[in-house]
């Protein structure tokens, strides 16, 4: 019988090509009501049974995590990869030990084989510190190897610049969420990193069911109102369903499902090491169908085809991840509600002393009171963001080699400390961008461009004699806050 082919991510770490995700065991659970654990690993043991013994969860599937465990305790041979979505915090060694412990606890296990890491604001940079601490777990055998999830392409670089061992990251892909295949797959191939891809079905949307279907008015489950979203942000119901009759046809070629081509389109990228495909616990597990997968490929009329359905739809915005970042919010109730209560800020706001209405932002830097002066400062309308390095924590230079990882992180900086303010990045009006190197100008300029590419302010870099430290670029802002 054919398996799912595997792929290593690293010497360390064999994977199956398709794995089983357990995001719906959150949907199955939401009122309240657990799947029994025994009950839920003889589901699991049927998928293993079949060769599909690589699993996906997270801290937030529900009791996921558990049932695997039950399945483990059986000395069930499976590979696990699961995730840790912590709320924006300090990230202090003890927050992280205890953060992956629980994974183990839950697991029943001395070692997760791959932890994957999710961050909710690029605006507090504790996330660093995560990921430093979950290298030094690696290093004691907690971890075999670290994965990222939701990350886009600037901020991957930025971690793998900063030294950090990332073997994946976990995105969304699809014939209608085409993200992925830019900038991200550009930075896995530079790096050697592999991409892990959710949604390839769009929550079940790319399948016969829906084949010249009217638009649904309805929807129940957590995953269709997330993919309808998506749907409605790529065109609306004709563009995707343009798109679905193109894989109808291509499907009717090859003698497989719609599914089969919209999640064989996805692994055929090269970035793609593994497609998750959904599990609802104790419904029609479909592995058949999935195994034909690896029975078929695509050839250039197929991928003609589907290009030319492409046309019809509208790409989403941004890149991967800013669905949980940034306004559309494509998740399932719109927004941010089901996932976090607050955003908490990394920096400090105060009123200036003797200045009736002006308020400022203080970051932490030890400069900041060597020096005196603030991050940021506001004044009425206005706002001035003092010249910012890629300082982490109260010295650290981030990513050292890299000026185009250091330009990331110190817009994040610049950011957050707006945000503080009640601005953000659509006021900024002016930047002046300081370098040390002229060869590094086409790498801070696309760092820029990825935060300023519709805003536009008016800008000037200046080449200097050098910057003091481990520092290859400095920015600073103004922005105006308009009525």
């Amino acid at each position: 019988m054919t398996q799912p082919e595997t792929i290593a991510l690293s010497d360390r770490l064999t994977i199956r090509r398709a794995l089983v995700g357990l995001w719906q065991v959150a949907d199955i659970e939401k009122d309240g009501d657990l799947i029994d654990p025994e009950i839920g690993a003889d589901h699991l043991a049927a998928y293993a049974d079949a060769g599909f013994d690589t699993f996906d969860m997270a801290d937030h599937y529900g009791t996921s995590e558990i049932i695997t465990g039950a399945l483990l305790s059986r000395g069930a041979k499976a590979t696990v990869c699961t995730k840790w979505c912590p709320v924006p915090g300090p990230m202090t060694a003890d927050v992280v030990r205890a953060g992956v412990q629980e994974r183990l606890d839950r697991l029943g296990v001395d070692q997760v084989d791959l932890l994957q890491f999710h961050w909710w604001s690029f605006e507090h940079p504790a996330w660093l510190d995560a990921l430093h601490e979950m290298a030094k777990l690696r290093d004691d055998g907690l971890i075999k190897e670290i994965g990222l999830t939701n990350f886009d392409a600037a901020h991957l670089h930025l971690a793998l610049a900063d030294g950090v061992p990332i073997v994946s990251n976990q995105v969304p892909c699809s014939l209608l969420d085409r993200r992925a295949t830019g900038p991200l797959s550009e930075v896995c191939a530079q790096w050697g990193v592999k991409l892990l891809c959710y949604g390839t079905l769009q929550g079940g949307f790319l399948s016969e069911k829906w084949l010249d279907q009217p638009e649904p008015t309805q929807i129940a489950d957590w995953s269709k109102m997330k993919y309808k979203r998506f749907i409605d942000t790529a065109g609306g119901w004709q563009a995707y369903q343009t798109v679905l009759n193109a894989a109808a046809d291509v499907a009717a070629k090859h003698g497989v499902s719609i599914a089969n081509v919209a999640t064989r389109w996805v692994l055929e990228n090269k970035a793609v090491a593994g497609v998750i495909i959904g599990a609802r616990l104790g419904e029609a597990q479909h592995s058949e169908d999935n195994l034909k997968l690896f029975r078929f490929e695509l050839d250039a009329e197929d991928h003609a085809r589907l290009s030319a359905a492409f046309e019809a739809t509208t790409p989403l915005p941004g890149d991967c991840g800013d669905e949980y970042r940034k306004p559309p919010f494509l998740t399932a109730s719109g927004d941010l509600s089901h996932h976090l209560d607050t955003m908490p800020s990394a920096v400090t706001v105060e009123d200036v002393p003797g200045r009736p209405g002006e308020r400022r932002v203080l970051s932490g830097s030890e400069w900041e009171d060597i020096a005196g002066y603030c991050r940021a400062h506001r004044i009425g309308d206005r706002v001035f963001v003092s010249g910012t390095t890629a300082t982490h924590g109260l010295n650290r230079a981030v990513a050292p080699d890299d000026a185009g990882a250091q330009t990331t992180y110190i817009l994040d900086k610049i950011s957050a400390a707006l945000t503080a303010l009640g601005s953000g990045m659509e006021d900024v009006v002016r930047t002046r961008v300081y370098l040390s190197d002229a060869e590094d100008v086409l790498a801070v300029s696309k760092a820029h461009g990825r935060v300023f590419g519709e805003i536009k302010p008016a800008n000037t870099l200046f080449q200097i004699g050098q910057l003091i430290g481990d520092y290859k670029v400095e920015i600073e802002a103004e922005a105006l806050i308009r009525p």
